[in-house]
């Protein structure tokens, strides 16, 4: 199954969708038995709400293309015998309906609509594909967790040159919330779920690290004891790292930074793994488009190697 990827472009979708076919000609004759005689050729919004739409042949000149060109439209290519598409689906839509209007969710039945399906050259449901300005930016196949889904759904707003955000994870905002509380525990669990799904979140990511930071520090009282006895022993790695993390809870995060690549210089093996690792998680707590960290970086790569 392939990722959602958000860097792909219009450019690398050129010719996998043809619709231009489907802009003025009418929609072919419905299949025999394919709906009920008299049905409405234009379905209600799914979950009465203007940001979740069934389209059709006959709608979706207006529904996809002319609204595409306000609002980015998701589409969800989907069909009633697949098991796959009632998980991925309704997350789709209650993302829809978080968004408020900045993208709107269009939903296609391929079996009531099979030259939509082949215009698109949908191979396998569900299938997933964003339109921005009357033409595809990006498209994944396969059930994906929703975190994958609000990441692939902020790109696409950023293609679409809008300014809106797709809100938080309400699993992040939660594992936040008991962090904040002092719930260390179960913000950790809530974290490493998160993870699990999205390995490379970087929020996360950073929350995990903050926790190892207050446990680190718990019992400590007297910053400025700690970094006496660090002054005093420059060679010791517990007292280092522990004089690190008070100068970074403090606001002095150049000169965390600086003790322990100094202390990296110091040592080998074990010790300057450990320490290494150490600053990391700091690194992963502080924005990582500060010049402190990127200038931090730089004299880790140089103490390295």
């Amino acid at each position: 199954m392939r990722q959602p990827n958000p860097r792909m472009t219009a450019a690398s979708l050129a010719g996998a969708v043809d619709l231009s076919a489907l802009r003025s000609t009418p929609p072919a004759a419905a299949p025999a038995g394919g709906g009920p005689a008299g049905a409405d050729p234009t379905p209600a919004p799914t979950g009465n709400t203007p940001y979740v739409i069934d389209v059709t042949e006959a709608t979706f000149q207006n529904e996809i293309l002319q609204r595409s060109l306000q609002t980015p439209v998701v589409i969800d290519f989907w069909a009633e015998w697949c098991q796959p598409c009632k998980q991925l689906s309704p997350v789709l839509e209650k993302l829809a309906v978080e968004g408020d209007g900045a993208w709107v969710l269009a939903k296609i039945d391929i079996d009531a609509n099979p030259r939509l399906a082949q215009a698109f050259r949908v191979q396998s449901i569900p299938f997933v594909m964003a339109i921005v300005n009357g033409q595809p930016v990006d498209a994944f196949a396969g059930v994906q967790p929703e975190a994958n889904l609000r990441q692939w759904l902020a790109a696409i707003l950023k293609a679409a040159g809008g300014e809106a955000e797709v809100p938080a994870d309400p699993r992040l905002l939660d594992a936040d919330d008991k962090l904040q509380a002092g719930d260390l525990d179960g913000a950790e669990a809530a974290y490493k779920a998160l993870l699990a799904e999205t390995p490379n979140d970087q929020n996360a990511t950073s929350g995990l690290a903050q926790i190892g930071l207050m446990r680190r520090l718990e019992g400590v009282t007297d910053g400025r004891a700690v970094l006496a006895a660090a002054e005093a022993a420059p060679a010791d790695v517990d007292l280092q790292t522990r004089a690190a993390d008070v100068e970074f809870v403090s606001g002095l995060a150049e000169q965390a930074f600086a003790r322990l690549i100094t202390l990296i210089r110091r040592t080998a093996g074990d010790d300057r793994n450990r320490v290494r690792t150490h600053l990391l998680d700091l690194f992963a707590i502080a924005p990582p488009d500060d010049p402190v960290v990127i200038k931090a970086r730089r004299d880790l790569t140089s103490a390295l190697f």
